[in-house]
């Protein structure tokens, strides 16, 4: 097989288990939405190549654990605190119920917007929560801009940029990564002075 039969195999199996997941959680009464890669490309960004995303509310861990598995597919709950994962057609999914070290309300998922994927019906995360998200999960360990350059190019028009400054002010590779955006002139540059700015 070549690397790049093996991509397009890979790339075919993610999608078949985002929309197996999906619609096991939509035959449910939980809340839930797209998020991570999966999201920015159904938003119109570029495809991920990793692994698909899934988000709800920490309140309804042990029922969507319980749906998922009455679907027929495997769930394994890893060391991590912030998600678990489903196995099926050789891939697995995140399903996420803290983003940045923050529980997951109920809320944030309810605002997801209703969006087709893959010929299916389901709720996306807002390109603003969502860029938001990517932003603070930047580290000193992973701190890939090249990767975040096209989501953001992508998806500027639908992000309300003055939140996702109030909201990531704090953290300093988020910062720096807007700074880039203005520089490169994906963003309008913020004046001094002004309350972006401070």
């Amino acid at each position: 097989m070549t690397q790049l039969e093996q991509v397009v195999q890979e790339r075919r199996a993610l999608r078949e288990a985002l929309k197996r997941t999906a619609v096991a959680l939509k035959r449910s009464d939980l809340g839930f939405c797209l998020c991570g890669g999966y999201a920015a490309w159904a938003r119109g960004g570029p495809e991920s190549e990793h692994d698909v995303d899934f988000l709800i509310a920490e309140d309804d861990v042990d029922r969507a654990i319980e749906v998922l598995r009455e679907a027929g597919l495997e769930v394994e709950r890893p060391p991590e605190d912030w998600l678990f994962k489903v196995w099926t057609d050789g891939v697995f999914v995140d399903v996420l119920f803290r983003l940045a070290g923050t529980p997951v309300d109920r809320e944030l998922v309810q605002q997801a917007d209703e969006l087709e994927v893959l010929s299916v019906r389901m709720p996306v995360l807002r390109a603003t929560e969502l860029f938001t998200s990517k932003l603070l999960a930047l580290s000193e360990h992973f701190c890939n801009y090249s990767r975040m350059l096209p989501v953001a190019r992508a998806l500027r028009e639908q992000v309300e940029w003055d939140r996702v400054r109030a909201d990531v002010d704090h953290h300093p590779y988020a910062a720096a990564f807007l700074f880039l955006l203005e520089r490169l002139d994906v963003l309008p540059r913020t004046e001094p002075g002004s309350p972006s700015a401070a």
